[in-house]
């Protein structure tokens, strides 16, 4: 059984998953420790902080359900960068942007 990380839109996030890193809000302080299971309350207060996704830790993921996951980040890496032309070479930060994105989401089920 392997251990990894999933992020998920805050209305997908059930009471008793568990973060799989710390929870930052948007200056950068921690909310949550890495390993908190999320309770009810919790999930009600992140709204306020800014929060929308939230790295939940998934265990025993199936290929299926990986491959699932990755279509879905392709998906919102796809409506991302919805207005930049992959074939416009002179924007070559925003190319570079998207490619270390998907290297990052579309390989995070690797074990560490």
């Amino acid at each position: 059984m392997t251990a990894s990380t999933e992020h998920l839109m805050l209305e997908q996030v059930q009471p008793g998953m568990v973060l799989a890193e710390e929870l930052l809000d948007v200056q950068g302080h921690v909310l949550l420790p890495q390993g908190t299971a999320l309770t009810a309350a919790m999930l009600a207060l992140m709204p306020r902080h800014g929060i929308e996704i939230l790295p939940i830790l998934v265990s025993g993921v199936s290929e299926q359900e990986l491959a699932l996951n990755r279509e879905q980040h392709k998906k919102r890496i796809a409506h991302l960068f919805r207005k930049q032309d992959p074939d416009n070479e002179a924007d070559w930060p925003t190319l570079l942007l998207r490619s270390h994105i998907e290297d990052f989401r579309l390989n995070e089920e690797r074990v560490e």
